[in-house]
């Protein structure tokens, strides 16, 4: 039998952060910047509810969901547009905007599907070089040509850690050209506190040249539920209505979000969990020459350009002992660094300690 013709794309997968270890059970994962607190209890117990409705399909506007992130976040209901995952809006930005041969910048390292998902519709990913691992602006605009539709940025952003500063991000704005769709990754945005930063939504929630991406998955929690949401003008909005899946978001997801939302004191135990464990655990590593970016997000990027051993050597010691931590050779191609996500106490205390004995 034949098997009849397909496309052949010229792009490299995406490599998720390994998840498990032949032999051992029980692994700590500190590779994929997930929640360190794990789910909201209110989305939990919403879950748990044994009335849930699951053999109808799912509201397919996911309209109460769209009010809660409405009132949380003060925003206009019918500029909001939900996803299975902020990755399937990512991939719907690109469907409605680019054509073959069309541009779209990105920065040196950066989340790895704004590239994929450009290239799947024939896009070309021009790659904007980053300083000290930090997204440039002057390295982007230089990029701009005719053909450029899209600037992805995520900030902070994926892998580096790094940020640009509320006059930085209002700065590329400017001095982009209006015709071409600035995106802006918040999604470690609900864990900066960091004075000189302010997230895209909170810049741009008026301006039709900028969309937003945010997730569930990070401080909310509900990575396994494949939950995000985008923020644009009304004239993009329904534009991606046209092309989205009629059921696109599952009704476990909707609801868990939706809860999530409202658990004021979980999201302040999620951050001030993650301040104080990034900051000890930073200053643990520096102690054997592992340096990483200020603390911003749920995770650190771990230089080992200094340290007596290589990024390499401890990522194996660690996965002998059980804990996963990043590779930034797959996918992003960053030599002798090691992504590192904060984990919950125990999972901290554990890594703590075997990095101590790798070293003594």
């Amino acid at each position: 039998m034949n098997t009849p013709k397909f496309k052949k794309f010229n792009i490299e997968a995406y490599k998720p952060g390994k998840s498990k270890i032949n032999k051992i059970k029980k692994v700590i994962k500190l590779s994929a910047n997930e929640s360190a607190l794990g789910m909201s209890p209110l989305a939990k117990k919403a879950i748990s509810q044994k009335n849930l409705v699951l053999d109808k399909y799912p509201d397919g506007k996911s309209t109460n969901l769209k009010m809660a992130i409405s009132k949380a976040y003060k925003c206009n209901f019918d500029k909001i547009i939900c996803g299975a995952g902020s990755d399937e809006v990512i991939q719907m930005l690109c469907q409605l905007y680019l054509h073959p041969n069309d541009e779209v910048i990105v920065p040196q390292y950066s989340f790895l599907m704004y590239r994929i998902y450009a290239k799947i519709v024939g896009a070309k990913v021009v790659f904007a070089k980053e300083n000290n691992f930090k997204v440039s602006i002057e390295e982007i605009l230089k990029k701009v040509s005719k053909k450029t539709k899209i600037v992805f940025i995520a900030n902070p952003n994926n892998p580096t850690g790094t940020y640009l500063t509320k006059k930085e991000t209002l700065e590329l704005r400017r001095k982009l050209n209006r015709n071409i769709l600035l995106v802006i990754d918040d999604a470690y945005s609900e864990y900066m506190k960091n004075d000189d930063y302010s997230s895209g939504l909170e810049l741009f929630k008026n301006k039709d040249n900028v969309f937003i991406l945010r997730t569930f998955s990070k401080m909310f929690g509900l990575a396994s539920l494949r939950i995000g949401w985008g923020y644009g003008s009304k004239q993009i909005i329904r534009a991606l209505n046209v092309i989205k899946p009629p059921f696109n978001v599952n009704g476990l997801a909707q609801v868990a979000a939706a809860e999530s939302l409202k658990d004021k004191q979980f999201i302040q135990k999620s951050i001030r969990h993650n301040l104080n464990y990034a900051n000890r655990l930073k200053k643990f590593l520096e102690k054997y020459n592992i340096f990483s970016n200020a603390v911003s997000a749920n995770f650190l990027l771990l230089n080992f350009d200094d340290c007596k051993y290589s990024a390499n050597f401890l990522y194996q010691k660690l996965k002998n002992k059980g804990i996963i931590l990043r590779s930034t050779e797959d996918g992003y191609h960053v030599k002798n660094k090691l992504r590192l996500t904060i984990g919950s106490s125990r999972e901290n205390l554990i890594f703590m300690n075997a990095v101590r004995k790798i070293f003594n």
